[in-house]
């Protein structure tokens, strides 16, 4: 029992518990933050992993084994903002992910002909990633209202915009082209909504640079630029399976007359699909680029490289966290 206090007693519960230098590590970490099973948890689960959570970063001793200590870290993150400790509501939350954008999806894939479906499915979709930015903005760079009300406007409308003009281009081409205008629309969106939401970072304000030692040297925009790019790149590559491999699996259901003989089965197996599918790809995708990425000095913008070079034991890369 003494090694394992020692042995507890060095867990940095403030870091990942998987090695986030690794594919491996990495996806483990987000299918832990992602885990669908900690919406389930009540108000006194909560209260008491952020008691257990607060009382070990002081340092208190709580008998507790290092496997329930991570429990305990991974229930409190799945419900508290990391910058601010205010408890999240409920369908923003990293753990909502899945069991929410396999009902939405589900249903853009189920009603994708008509004008109006399309208008309310991808408006509802567009409201959920609203809540989703909102709720996880940064402490430190908060979302303005301004901010986030024209990123959800622009979104809609890019979504919209594009789903009902490719509505209008596919109707003489194969059904299974038709199925896949949403798939479009959802990453369209995506090259909308995740620029606008960080505009600030990439043209104004920059974000911050770190170096080996957490130490910050600087801020670049660059930085901020690369870090859209890789979120708005893994956020339509998660889209990819839910949005594709449904409607081949019912493409091939209408052509042998199954969704003729069961038109109910429509929408809840295109939902179903759509959450095996999100339940891997979610954080298969997150974990594609390291949340602490790098970038070598020498790329940075000629007044921030400068300003690093000038510095003691000046590094050659720095790090920066990309956002999710």
């Amino acid at each position: 029992m003494v090694v394992d206090r020692e042995k507890m007693s060095h867990i940095n519960i403030d870091e990942p518990r998987w090695d986030q230098s690794t594919y491996e590590g990495r996806a483990k970490h987000f299918l832990t933050i992602t885990n669908p099973l900690n919406l389930l948890c009540t108000s006194g689960q909560l209260e008491n992993a952020k008691d257990v959570v607060s009382r070990y970063r002081k340092g208190e001793e709580l008998g507790l084994s290092e496997d329930e200590i991570w429990k305990a870290k991974s229930i409190y993150d799945s419900a508290f903002h990391p910058d601010t400790g205010e408890k999240m509501m409920l369908i923003g939350r990293m753990s909502a992910q899945v069991p929410m954008n396999m009902t939405i999806t589900g249903c853009m894939l189920t009603f994708y002909k008509t004008t109006p479906a399309v208008v309310f499915w991808q408006w509802i979709n567009q409201s959920f990633n609203a809540v989703v930015n909102y709720t996880n903005r940064s402490g430190d760079s908060p979302i303005s209202v301004q901010q986030l009300g024209t990123s959800y406007v622009m979104a809609t409308s890019g979504a919209l915009v594009t789903a009902l003009g490719l509505n209008s281009l596919v109707k003489s081409l194969p059904s299974l082209i038709g199925r896949l205008v949403p798939f479009a629309a959802v990453a369209s969106a995506n090259c909308v909504n995740i620029p606008m939401m960080r505009m600030k970072e990439w043209r104004e304000t920059g974000v911050v640079l770190l170096d080996q030692d957490n130490n910050p040297v600087g801020n670049s925009k660059k930085a901020a630029l690369q870090g859209v790019v890789m979120v708005a790149l893994s956020r339509i590559l998660m889209a990819v399976p839910s949005c594709v491999l449904p409607p081949i699996v019912m493409n091939i259901l209408e052509k042998r007359g199954t969704l003729r003989r069961l038109p109910w089965l429509s929408a809840p197996l295109q939902v179903g699909l759509c959450g095996v599918c999100l339940t891997f790809a979610t954080p298969a995708c997150c974990a594609l680029f390291p949340q602490k990425s790098s970038i070598a000095v020498s790329s940075l913008e000629p007044e921030v490289r400068d300003k690093i070079r000038q510095l003691p034991d000046a590094p050659e890369v720095v790090y920066y966290n990309k956002g999710l």
